[in-house]
């Protein structure tokens, strides 16, 4: 009952840089891997993934026994990413820093399968580009590739201990298998290795959930929505381990505020219809109830439970 608020990473200009290369870097690939490195970070994905697409015909040929040489006898890709990549010979490993940031670029955009083939590609090149394996985990993770994707944050890690954004990931993946003490410990890291950013928090929230440790639970994502006040499911697991503690009044608050930065959080609307029905707020809650279903119609037999399950308890809290 919550969002995967997952990490992912661009390759740097100066990290690309460091890269020992078979050959030079010609500048006209610097040049465009900048341009395109500026691009995604002002929201333009097709202008970066256009300009990813150039550094990496810059760098790539195709093998010319699969295509026709140009006139000095080399056989230059004039869409390396339109060939197999059995034809593709990349001359300069600086390349694979494009293709993980066209792959990166590609997610963001919904393209899985490009998203994919790219960090294949990128990881193809450069084996030990610890940030391939962290983004092609977040693309495994989307298709629901849950063992795949945390064998590639376990080998971003061997690749570099202080990646916290691979700790992160996959700290989420292990609570989402039930590993709450193993998310825990990934979370802790990823924490000390960065306390400045609040999804780390927030996982670590929904694992002291898994644990029934409430208390615990709330002052984490207290301090996820501190780091982040737009962090819709931050109030949903706040308002959920005050809920748990059997403060409804606070929890209602908490999904009221999850709703109010996320309309579309159908869980929200389920919990604050439990919230309500146990202080005996009917009308408000079926109101709650028939929203969720509404954004969810999966859920409809799980909100009746809880619905009946919140009626029961009231009952039992009466005759006491």
């Amino acid at each position: 009952m919550r969002r995967y608020a997952l990490f992912i990473a661009v390759v740097s200009l100066t990290l690309s840089l460091n890269v020992s290369s078979a050959a030079q870097t010609s500048e006209a690939a610097v040049n465009n891997f900048k341009n395109a490195l500026k691009k995604a970070g002002n929201g333009d994905l097709d202008g970066a993934i256009e300009d990813y697409t150039r550094a990496i015909r810059l760098g790539s040929r195709v093998d010319s026994g699969k295509s026709k040489s140009n006139a000095s006898g080399n056989s230059f890709a004039s869409g390396a990413e339109t060939s197999s990549d059995n034809e593709v010979v990349v001359v300069d490993p600086f390349i694979a820093n494009a293709y993980s940031n066209r792959g990166l670029a590609r997610y963001q955009k919904g393209d899985l399968e490009g998203a994919m083939a790219d960090l294949n590609q990128a990881i193809r090149i450069r084996p030990t580009l610890a940030v391939a394996y962290l983004n092609r985990a977040a693309v495994q993770r989307a298709n629901r590739e849950t063992m795949a994707a945390v064998k590639d944050l376990d080998r971003a890690i061997v690749l570099d201990n202080e990646l916290y954004q691979a700790f992160s990931n996959r700290g989420s993946l292990r609570l989402d298998m039930g590993d709450s003490q193993g998310a825990l410990a990934d979370l802790n890291r990823a924490i000390k290795l960065n306390g400045n950013l609040a999804e780390p928090y927030y996982h670590r929230g929904y694992a002291y959930l898994a644990m029934k440790d409430f208390d615990t639970a709330i002052i984490d994502f207290e301090r996820a929505i501190k780091l982040s006040p737009n962090m819709a499911w931050a109030y949903q697991g706040l308002g959920t381990a005050w809920m748990f503690k059997g403060h409804m009044e606070q929890a209602i608050e908490n999904f009221s505020r999850a709703i109010e930065k996320d309309p579309r959080i159908a869980w929200a609307f389920c919990n604050r219809g439990v919230a309500k029905v146990y202080l005996g707020q009917e009308t408000g809650a079926q109101a709650d109830f028939d929203e969720c279903v509404r954004l969810r119609p999966d859920l409809k037999s799980q909100v009746e439970r809880r619905a009946e399950l919140a009626r029961s308890l009231r009952r039992i809290g009466k005759q006491e």
